[in-house]
């Protein structure tokens, strides 16, 4: 958990600022859920790993002796937690408020969560998350609408080329079956195929045959990872999925695939192929995920830049009736250490340095005066011996210029210097 200094700050709300424009632009409103949960929401079995690193608040009013009864059972000891993400608090938002939402509500979430990283690069115990999600809405036009707007927004970050992984967690249990793994054995080997990456296919096959799910399967599996291929380019469609697929993949999924390049490409036409990947090993470890699933790629970097995918379960525990709903997250931390330094403030912003007996009447004026005139920030600093260090620091907090006044002078006309 960090303290953010002014310039800091600064940029994150800059960055901020243009996330929540891009997506305002393309449809999607603003909410805001409370940052605790009820304990059994938040360990109800849909949060995968993460609900291991939630943080628990301690119920009120128990004494030694109802702490020592109850220290077997987290849920006796704690009835509230910091959210873990931003998904679980919309489903339950969406089901308290759904009499008041449009039949296809489009939700931003901008805010806070907790986990409880082991302290690392990168990692963090309290980050910044920001999601849009599409809830009634089944069709691949909710898919497409969160590829287009999340793409669009990193490109007004500056931070263009970036690219869509696709994948759908149908695809992924149909190709585990015509594999021979058992539904009992698919949460264990997913979790080893994830691991694709950084193992290998040896790698993926030793794990597997560690872990004594089916043999025949994990043979048939490793035949497939290690099938001849030919190197020819294949841009994001049908030919691409299918041939990344064993044979006789569902038509079905494969068309729901290839709709969403395109939908991109009809939005995006400037960008010419669509700026999608299709990865039949791509797995995204939350348990809610139902259909289809994302990651976002950039360039510039090895690891992604946020994700999503469709959970159209989890809503309806809450709700008692399933409602179709998909999400994707940009995460923010990293896009925000990516964005090229720029000045945090284009408008003028000045530093309005003072003798020690100006009086507060004649200070206030003159800083009135150059917000009249429209100067976007004034900051008031008294005259100091090191004056070099004062204007240093103004500039590293984002300020552009700066003008000294004196006692007497009259208000508006103090000259202004850039401090560049």
């Amino acid at each position: 958990m960090r303290d953010f200094l002014p310039a800091d700050k600064a940029r994150r709300e800059r960055v901020l600022a243009v996330i929540r424009e891009r997506y305002r632009a393309h449809g999607f409103d603003e909410i805001e859920t409370p940052v605790v949960e009820e304990h059994g929401r938040l360990h109800a079995g849909i949060g995968g790993d993460n609900e291991k690193l939630s943080y628990s608040i301690l119920r009120r009013g128990l004494d030694a002796d109802g702490i020592r009864a109850a220290a077997d059972d987290p849920a006796a000891l704690s009835d509230l937690g910091l959210r873990y993400d931003l998904t679980v608090p919309l489903a339950r938002f969406y089901a308290t408020n759904r009499g008041q939402l449009p039949t296809v509500f489009r939700a931003i979430q901008i805010g806070p969560v907790w986990r409880a990283e082991r302290p690392q690069k990168g990692r963090y115990r309290q980050f910044v998350q920001c999601d849009i999600d599409i809830m009634g809405d089944e069709s691949s036009r909710a898919e497409a609408e969160l590829i287009v707007a999340s793409l669009d927004t990193i490109d007004a970050l500056g931070l263009q080329g970036g690219t869509v992984r696709v994948n759908d967690r149908r695809a992924l249990d149909w190709m585990l079956d015509s594999f021979g793994f058992t539904e009992d054995e698919r949460p264990g080997v997913l979790i080893t195929i994830d691991k694709l990456d950084k193992i290998g296919p040896d790698g993926v096959a030793g794990e597997l045959r560690e872990r004594g799910v089916t043999a025949t399967a994990v043979d048939a599996f490793e035949a497939f990872l290690k099938r001849p291929q030919t190197r020819e380019y294949t841009p994001y469609g049908e030919q691409q999925i299918r041939k990344a697929l064993p044979e006789g993949a569902p038509d079905q999924i494969v068309a729901h695939l290839a709709s969403l390049g395109e939908a991109v490409v009809a939005a995006r036409p400037d960008a010419g192929e669509p700026p999608l990947v299709y990865d039949p090993f791509l797995v995204r470890g939350m348990g809610y995920y139902t259909g289809t699933i994302f990651e976002l790629a950039h360039p510039s970097v090895s690891y992604s830049l946020g994700g999503g995918g469709r959970y159209d379960g989890m809503i309806g525990r809450f709700l008692g009736q399933q409602v179709p709903a998909v999400g994707f997250s940009i995460g923010f931390e990293r896009i925000v250490d990516l964005v090229a330094e720029q000045e945090v403030d284009q408008a003028q912003a000045v530093v309005l340095v003072h003798d020690a007996d100006v009086p507060v009447a004649e200070l206030l004026a003159h800083k009135s005066a150059l917000l009249r005139a429209g100067v976007a920030r004034v900051r008031l600093e008294r005259r100091a011996k090191n004056m070099k260090a004062l204007l240093e620091r103004s500039a590293a907090d984002g300020y552009t210029g700066f003008a000294s006044v004196r006692s007497g002078d009259e208000a508006g006309s103090a000259e202004i210097k850039p401090l560049a």
